[in-house]
């Protein structure tokens, strides 16, 4: 740490210091310029400046990018250690010595005490690359541990889980942004980029002049469903059905591809039979979406000559989120879509590093390159890089739910990384009172999070300003942040932590403190596998703004691999080089309503928040615009319970009960209910929601669940 005083920048650039957004998947280019600012101002000392050469967003940023420079400032974030020194005692400020120490005993004791599974590790869909590597390593070599999951599990494990089963890999865009304006037509399913990564609307907008058209499948009338050619409201729960009534109808009409069914693909007499059974007016029944929308979405769909379906956590958080983008990848392998120019599936990734964060080991069946726990091969590799024995690293782990489920029980120990699963995990008050449970509990972040107010001890780290690394977007294209700034006093690296940790637990070499010397490891890591980064580095990646996975080390002299911007286009990743269908049925959501719970729960995102709140909610201009949660009702439902417009409503599912102001609307279903989950409290919508596991995925059932509702009293 140089001498710098913490408002100013490290070494005050010319021109602004090039960097991305910390928030969504799109990692947005931005500039951070020195505003001359004092020190004693308290003010971060930044200002966010446009980046109108990086492609994803051509300097467009929304408000939470224009106002990242925030949380940065003094007395809304963490600059000192907290160290709980009682049971039930206050966080009171420690030195790190006190602090570190205090963590790295009660690892060695709870390993001592209940083996080395006792001890777990929490990590985030935010950590950049080198941190997510690097914990991974941490857990497996030096705990000791098979338990680390993140809260990317939460993400898009689902349509992850789908895409491997059918392409053999999983990116969430196989496609650069770029191609989807000059797409025919996109289907973009539970999604609502309007709110969620506003630079990205640009691009449908960009369909819609180009002549193509936009299909939008949302249970509520959303900013983008505005904007869409057709929007179709299914029921939650039922975009499984609604994909294989698209599918018959495909089917039906002649619509199939087969030349390219006979050549690219496999399963496809067995898929064909699911979908047949699924007739239009079934689909009807089962979706609330008219016959004649259906065959206007095919319509649209087949007879552009080109075309994309996009999904996100719509369909994807369902315990059957697997299956159904399976439908719906089904549904682009038929038509012929897959693997060609301006076509395809691909799933539009919620977190920061939501790609990156879960290619490289901090997932619980995971290692390094996108490799599988489960693979001698992989196993061997990745160990070879460490210079252990294979042997020694442990298996598989628990995933994330099931992970937070079984603390205070089976585990003893937690460290958490940029996670707030009071808020964000479902059933958040099992969840809460499962963190309390805990033997000892230790966060790394950079506010006192819901989570981090429960801790024993509570580390503050470097915010996405303060430090260099890399992210992978929602693309594949693998992006560098740079340092503008120096961090307060007081304040470490997540990667600094992981360092002297794994010292006082005797490992003192394998874990550096420089991004670029973990990332050259992460490369050699990840060399051969399926997100095979061997190729890209540092410099590639400022010189070229971004580069694509797979991206290969040449052979010694040889030309360096441009990246892969493109998936597909040749073969799939699947030994045969074919894409599978996957047979799949629809079945009822794990919870559907009853005369107790008749009322369907959905929940999601405003614009002016993000994930947690933890961050966004610490900036005035965005609690401003958001201030905190409300219920979201169709008319109809509102007057059935007596319900006007600002009423207090109580909410109640078989889990809990939470309470906020009434938004009356025509822009949801009369049977639906939606809930954003950005703030704890009593408006905390997680605490309603249903911790139902996808058999396949491990994603919880966030998006539906039987509630009630009433007024509440007063």
């Amino acid at each position: 740490m140089n001498a710098t005083p913490a408002t100013q920048p490290a070494s005050p650039p010319r021109e602004p210091a090039w960097t991305h957004c910390p928030y969504c998947s799109l990692q947005c280019g931005m500039g951070l310029r020195p505003t001359g600012v004092p020190e004693t101002s308290g003010l971060p000392g930044l200002e966010v400046t446009e980046r109108t050469a990086f492609p994803v967003n051509r300097g467009a940023l929304c408000g939470k990018g224009r106002t990242a420079t925030e949380v940065l400032a003094a007395g809304s974030r963490l600059t000192e250690p907290l160290v709980r020194r009682s049971p039930g005692g206050p966080l009171e400020p420690a030195g790190w010595d006190e602090a570190l120490g205090r963590i790295a005993g009660e690892l060695v004791r709870v390993r001592e005490a209940h083996g080395p599974d006792a001890s777990a590790i929490f990590g985030g869909g935010g950590l950049t690359n080198e941190k997510a590597y690097l914990l991974g390593k941490f857990a497996r070599l030096v705990l000791g541990t098979s338990q680390i999951d993140y809260n990317g599990r939460f993400c898009m494990s689902s349509a992850a889980a789908a895409g491997i089963r059918a392409f053999g890999l999983d990116r969430g865009l196989p496609f650069p942004m770029e191609d989807i304006p000059t797409s025919g037509c996109v289907i973009l399913v539970g999604s609502n980029p309007a709110e969620t990564m506003p630079p990205a609307l640009r691009y449908f907008t960009e369909l819609r002049e180009n002549g193509g058209k936009l299909i939008v499948v949302d249970p509520r009338r959303t900013r983008t469903a505005e904007q869409a050619d057709l929007h179709l409201a299914p029921r939650p729960g039922t975009d499984l059905a609604l994909a294989l009534g698209m599918l018959h109808l495909v089917v039906a009409e002649g619509r199939t591809d087969e030349e390219y069914i006979a050549a690219r693909t496999t399963g496809w007499d067995e898929a064909r039979a699911a979908a047949m059974a699924h007739w239009p007016e079934l689909v009807e029944r089962i979706t609330g979406v008219p016959v004649p929308q259906l065959r206007e979405a095919v319509a649209h769909f087949c007879d552009a000559g080109s075309a994309m379906v996009l999904t996100a956590r719509g369909p994807e958080q369902q315990a059957k989120g697997t299956d159904t983008v399976g439908a719906w990848i089904n549904l682009t392998l038929a038509t012929g879509r897959a693997g060609r120019p301006h076509s395809g599936y691909g799933c539009l990734t919620g977190q920061g590093n939501g790609q990156g964060g879960r290619e490289h080991g901090q997932k619980a069946d995971q290692l390094p390159g996108y490799r599988m726990l489960t693979d001698p091969a992989a196993r061997a590799h990745v160990a070879g890089v460490w210079g252990v024995d294979p042997d020694t690293l442990p298996g598989p782990g628990r995933s994330a739910y099931e992970l937070l489920d079984a603390l205070g029980r089976d585990v003893r120990s937690l460290l958490v990384l940029a996670s707030n699963p009071v808020v964000s995990a479902p059933r958040a008050a099992h969840v809460e009172e499962r963190l309390r449970s805990l033997d000892f509990l230790a966060v790394c972040d950079v506010v006192l999070s819901e989570t981090a107010a429960l801790a024993d001890v509570v580390l503050p780290v470097t915010q996405w300003a303060e430090e260099g690394g890399t992210l992978t977007n929602l693309e594949g294209r693998v992006l560098l942040r740079r340092k503008a700034l120096d961090p307060p006093p007081g304040v470490r690296s997540d990667l600094s932590v992981l360092n002297a940790l794994a010292a006082r637990l005797g490992w003192e070499k394998g874990f550096p403190e420089d991004p670029e010397e973990v990332f050259d490891e992460l490369r050699r890591a990840s060399a051969g596998g399926k997100a095979d980064y061997s190729g890209i580095t540092y410099r590639r990646i400022a010189e070229e703004d971004g580069v694509f996975w797979p991206c290969p080390a040449p052979e010694e002299g040889g030309t360096p691999h441009p990246g892969t911007p493109r998936l597909f286009l040749d073969r799939f990743a699947t030994p045969d080089g074919r894409a599978r269908f996957t047979p799949v049925t629809h079945r009822p959501s794990a919870e559907e309503p009853d005369a107790e719970y008749p009322v369907l729960l959905t929940t999601g995102r405003v614009l002016a928040q993000y994930q947690s709140g933890a961050q966004t909610r610490r900036v005035a201009e965005l609690n401003s615009a958001a201030p905190g949660p409300f219920v979201q009702l169709h008319p109809q439902l509102a007057e059935r319970h007596g319900i006007a417009e600002g009423d207090t409503v109580a909410v109640t599912s078989r889990r809990g009960r939470a309470l906020a102001p009434a938004r009356v609307t025509r822009d949801i279903r009369p049977d639906t209910v939606f809930m954003p989950f950005h703030w704890p409290g009593q408006g905390r919508a997680n605490s309603l929601t249903n911790p139902a596991l996808d058999p396949t995925s491990r994603m919880p059932e966030f998006k539906v669940c039987a509630v009630r509702v009433e007024r509440a009293a007063g």
